[in-house]
């Protein structure tokens, strides 16, 4: 026989709780390094749950990859810089393959959509310096 009347929050709540889906945020794979690894889990941690489907994932160890790589060619750059004997050769070849592992990150980045570009709404940006007086509505004088 069917209950008369609405339905009680609580008995609404119990459902709703019940139809609830658990994503798991995917692991790093095994072919990535320790260090590669750690920066999976700093990606993956800061984006929702479901943000990177297997389709994915390929993109995402590329992108750690490079930024690993990244970092060792910084720390290349910064040696060389220290030297006695500076090569001038040596560093500009350095700072070749750190722009490139830049424009790769960049482009990985932008694929997977975890720019700052990417994530905040355009009407939400503000372009650089600018600055809103407490007493204009939107940046907008009164006439």
């Amino acid at each position: 026989m069917a209950v008369r009347g609405r339905k009680s929050a609580a008995s609404t709540e119990i459902t709703i709780a019940s139809s609830v889906e658990v994503v798991k945020r995917p692991q790093p794979p095994n072919e990535l390094s320790p260090e590669q690894s750690d920066e999976w889990c700093a990606v993956v941690e800061r984006m929702p749950a479901d943000w990177f489907p297997r389709e994915t994932q390929a993109l995402l160890i590329q992108y750690c990859r490079h930024v690993v790589a990244a970092r060792r060619i910084s720390q290349l750059i910064a040696k060389t810089e220290k030297a006695k004997a500076f090569d001038v050769d040596a560093y500009d070849k350095l700072l070749k393959m750190q722009e490139r592992e830049g424009r790769a990150i960049s482009s990985l980045a932008t694929r997977m959509r975890i720019t700052q570009q990417a994530t905040v709404r355009a009407e939400q940006a503000r372009k650089p310096g600018q600055i809103i007086a407490p007493w204009e509505e939107d940046g907008e004088e009164d006439d």
